[in-house]
């Protein structure tokens, strides 16, 4: 097993049990055959946008940025023997990887989803950060390839060292030892260390893929073995989706393998979308936000021109508006006035307006008097400048 052709697929070969090679008949897959045994296979690919780097990316990798540790070979860090006589570059590290610090990724939160509607069979990584676990899928359902910050124990007696005392060492770069009366060995998480064995758990699961309905591949060269034969165990007429960078393995070559090259979280969104769970999906993920609810400076974009320029006509439209109200309310209170009469059948002036009237009058014609019979237009205009006018020109606003 492993050594399957990277030679893509001809394209005139027809899969044989998809419709065609596309994410949505993936997703027509799933939903006409009640898909219920999911594998997923992830790498360090999976976890890169939520901070922490793969391990051998040029320039970005985390081999590529350990010269500060002063070590003889950037592997050492991860060296069984080199451990026993200097732990303290791994603490270092360790104090920078440590699950704590991260929020899984949206495709974390997919293998979750996977899991909630009880498709997942089981969930294998090569992932040492624990973000599956934080994302919501119990430990029985992930198998840790290379093992993880889970746990930690001795590296002598094997004694299991408590998760709480693990947490603080590593907070303040501390070498850990053993609990142990006379033992006093350095304690390490159960990462598998260069010259150490795989887990049980890796050699106990390992042929499970061939039970799959499904198999997904994420985030992943697949270039370490034993990890990397895992999908050539997935059944010859079983789809296999590959959502990646670049080709892997033997992925593309069979008939029946979907190849969706790009960022993962982005292919998951796109898979999301097929099955009508993107909703579902971007809940789930928003979930782990640890600062959900908060809205923060940074996040208020800076308006461009155009969204300025809009305001201000808004703006400008509004205070237009309230200006014809104001005309509006002052049209019907001059008619409201100027109806009303009193008990001799003249029209009654409230004093205040009277007194302005006659203020205006006196100012335009000396001491003339009010005109006995009420006030005309003409007298109420120094009043209601408006008036001859049902509604005010807006082009003289």
């Amino acid at each position: 097993m492993g050594n399957e052709s990277s030679t893509p697929v001809a394209e005139d070969v027809p899969p044989v049990t998809l419709y065609g090679r596309t994410i949505e008949a993936v997703a027509d897959y799933i939903k006409k055959n009640n898909v219920r045994k999911v594998v997923v296979m992830n790498g360090a690919g999976i976890s890169t946008s939520a901070g922490i780097p793969d391990f051998r990316s040029p320039d970005t990798g985390l081999y590529a940025n350990l010269a500060r540790l002063n070590l003889p070979y950037a592997e050492a860090v991860f060296d069984i023997s080199y451990f026993r006589n200097n732990p303290r570059p791994f603490y270092e590290l360790a104090h920078e990887m440590h699950p704590g610090k991260y929020r899984p990724t949206i495709t974390h939160s997919f293998v979750s989803l996977l899991h909630q509607k009880g498709m997942l069979l089981k969930a294998f990584t090569q992932n040492i950060d624990c973000l599956e676990r934080k994302a919501g899928v119990p430990g029985e359902k992930i198998v840790e390839a290379h093992g993880s910050f889970a746990t930690q124990r001795c590296i002598d007696c094997g004694l299991e060292y408590p998760e709480e005392k693990m947490k603080e060492a590593v907070a303040i770069k501390e070498v850990p030892y053993c609990e142990k009366t006379r033992c006093g060995g350095l304690v390490k998480p159960d990462i598998v260390f260069f010259g150490e064995a795989l887990p049980e758990s890796f050699h106990r699961n390992r042929s499970l893929p061939a039970q799959a309905d499904l198999a997904i591949v994420m985030g992943t060269s697949l270039t370490v073995q034993p990890f990397a034969s895992l999908p050539s165990f997935v059944r010859e007429e079983t789809p296999r989706i590959l959502i990646n960078r670049e080709r892997a393995g033997g992925l593309g070559s069979r008939p029946d393998d979907v190849v969706l090259l790009g960022d993962c979280d982005e292919g998951v969104r796109k898979l999301a979308d097929a099955l009508g769970w993107r909703e579902e999906l971007e809940e789930l993920w928003e979930s782990t936000n640890p600062h959900k609810g908060e809205k923060k400076e940074h996040d208020v974009k800076p308006k461009d021109k155009q969204t300025e320029l809009d305001d201000k006509i808004d703006e400008l439209t509004r205070g237009v508006d309230k200006t014809l109200k104001l005309s509006e309310d002052h049209q019907k209170q001059f008619e409201k006035d100027f109806s009303r009469r009193d008990d001799t059948g003249k029209l009654a002036v409230p004093g205040g307006l009277a007194r302005s009237i006659t203020k205006a009058e006196n100012q335009k014609q000396g001491n003339a008097q009010v005109n006995e019979s009420g006030p005309t237009k003409d007298d109420l205009s120094h009043v209601y400048p408006h008036i001859g006018s049902k509604s005010a020109d807006k082009s003289s606003l």
